[in-house]
């Protein structure tokens, strides 16, 4: 980041720059609608407005909605009206004509010049393609027996009449009286707008308004889309915090705000460069994102997005020391901050690509993972990585600090362990590991990794030996004689019933999984443990639930 900072004293130009910049920051800091208020109720509201960044007041009129901020529209000028137009009538490459209408009405005040003026600033080909779907326009000379029903508006020679179509109510008003202060202001210029309106093409329209919409986009600061797509670009990230400080990241429970304790920490003039790399950020990711620029709720999204990755690649930069922040900030690009943010995340994701395109990471479509492993593995190979959440049904989250990412790598190595023990487990080959699971009678997908790998637990106590199948129905009583003893009210697993299993499975499984073999064991059991233990230790034999867990032959999947 460029400090700003020079020899020479600055001019009033640089202090006038500098007095809006702070206004910029105070109304910022205040809620939507006292900031609305603030511009509104100012002495010289009209210059106060004009003065400020078209976004800006876009983003203000958003949040308070169009409907409570009619007054901010008509006191903008021109040029920042056809910005709000910009934004907010569009979705993607097409106009949303509608939305353009809205804006029209609200931009309609007290002075009807000023509102004029406003209309011809928008993009002629918009203003004709908002005609062309809304109105007919009949030739009279053509036809001038023309019957329509509804209302209309005959142009002062008589030459065309308009006949509103597709509007009501408000709508319908607003576009007559717009026609109308069009002819009132010049006729003849208004004939000629509905004559060269009647003979466009609507396709060649909207390319061309787009095209110019663009043009003043990328003025605004949104990069076109291959420039933008360049700020997801992997980058070398650097060595890792020091062991020490990532140890003590793995075990803090608050994490440091590292953007904060940049901005604090700087002056007023790098603070404002800052303020604009950051705005340059989000512009980006939203064009990369092929987000609407003027979607309020994608502007959060990617505002989070944005900072996210900043977060992430300050701590990386810092080594976990906030009080670095500042260094950072003044020494690199905020880009390469964030893509080095993204490149921590981004690592992830190959390392989890690559294990989902060996030979036997998957068996008709199913990974051969237990479904934490799967569920984070499928969160990682997203286009931006995210990770689980060991909640039930929680949708996967942004990644914000070197913890995160440090529990994301452990979890891909329990999935790359996972991979490779049953793997071995399922005979080693895809065409063997197809031969094994058909002996459940049901596919992959319903039968669950984890079942299987409870039925080949089971079989290795049952027959001290590699045997993947159901379990025998005639053997399922014995086997829970084999794992559980005590009682009902205090059950819990025969001593050796876990090392027994584990010395059967280890024989056939690649040294390096035979921990994370271990593992799974605990876990399997435990959950038979805790599902099945008190109801055969009450009965003397498993219960019809057992099935849900352990596959058992004649038993439900």
């Amino acid at each position: 980041m460029s400090n700003g900072h020079g020899n020479g004293s600055r001019g009033n130009g640089s202090d006038l720059q500098q007095a809006l910049s702070t206004l910029r920051r105070q109304l910022a800091s205040l809620p939507a609608k006292k900031r609305l208020d603030a511009l509104i109720e100012s002495r010289d509201a009209r210059a106060l407005v004009r003065s400020l960044p078209a976004e800006d007041l876009y983003f203000t009129i958003m949040e308070v909605g169009l409907a409570d901020a009619t007054e901010l529209v008509q006191l903008a000028s021109p040029e920042q009206f056809r910005t709000f137009v910009d934004l907010g009538g569009w979705k993607k490459d097409h106009v949303a004509l509608h939305e353009v209408l809205t804006w029209l009405r609200a931009a309609r005040g007290d002075e009807a010049g000023d509102f004029l003026r406003k209309l011809r600033k928008v993009d002629t080909e918009v203003f004709e393609l908002l005609v062309r779907e809304f109105t007919l326009i009949h030739d009279l000379e053509e036809n001038p027996d023309v019957h329509v029903e509804g209302v209309t508006l005959e142009t002062p020679e008589g030459r065309y009449l308009v006949e509103f179509k597709g509007v009501e109510g408000p709508e319908l008003a607003a576009m007559r009286s717009i026609l109308s202060d069009l002819i009132a202001e010049n006729p003849f210029e208004a004939v000629r707008f509905l004559e060269a309106t009647r003979w466009e093409v609507p396709g060649e329209l909207e390319e061309s308004a787009y095209r110019f919409r663009t043009g003043r986009l990328q003025d605004l600061g949104f990069p076109a889309l291959e420039e933008a797509a360049r700020l997801f670009s992997r980058v070398d990230t650097g060595p890792a915090p020091a062991p020490a400080v990532a140890a003590a990241l793995v075990a803090s429970r608050s994490q440091p705000d590292y953007l904060d304790a940049a901005f604090r920490a700087l002056d007023d003039v790098e603070r404002e460069n800052l303020e604009g790399e950051l705005r340059y950020l989000a512009n980006a990711t939203l064009v990369a994102e092929v987000e609407d620029p003027g979607d309020l709720d994608a502007i959060r999204r990617v505002g989070e997005m944005v900072r996210d990755y900043l977060l992430l690649g300050l701590e990386h930069l810092t080594g976990g020391d906030p009080s670095r922040a500042v260094l950072v900030v003044r020494d690199t690009e905020t880009r390469r901050i964030f893509q080095v943010g993204f490149s921590l995340t981004l690592s992830l994701k190959f390392r989890a690509d690559r294990l989902m395109k060996q030979p036997l990471a998957q068996v008709e479509g199913t990974p051969l993972l237990f479904p934490e492993e799967a569920a984070a593995i499928e969160a990682l190979r997203r286009k931006r990585p995210r990770r689980t959440l060991k909640v039930p049904g929680a949708e996967p989250v942004a990644f914000r600090s070197r913890r995160e990412v440090a529990a994301s790598e452990e979890v891909l190595a329990r999935a790359e362990a996972q991979v490779a023990l049953l793997g071995a487990l399922l005979g080693g080959t895809q065409e063997r590991a197809r031969e094994v699971l058909a002996r459940f009678g049901v596919e992959p997908r319903v039968l669950g990794v984890d079942r299987f790998f409870a039925a080949t637990v089971a079989m290795a106590l049952l027959e001290g030996k590699l045997n993947p199948r159901p379990v025998p129905s005639a053997r399922r009583d014995a086997l829970g004689a084999m794992l559980f003893e005590e009682t009902a009210e205090t059950p819990r697993l025969r001593p050796d019933v876990a090392s027994r299993a584990a010395a059967v499975l280890e024989l056939v499984v690649p040294e390096s999984t035979r921990p994370e073999l271990r593992r799974l064991v605990d876990v399997t059991l435990a959950r038979l443990l805790e599902e099945l233990a008190p109801s055969f230790l009450q009965e003397g034999k498993l219960n019809p639930i057992a099935s849900v867990l352990l596959p058992i032959e004649g038993g439900e999947p």
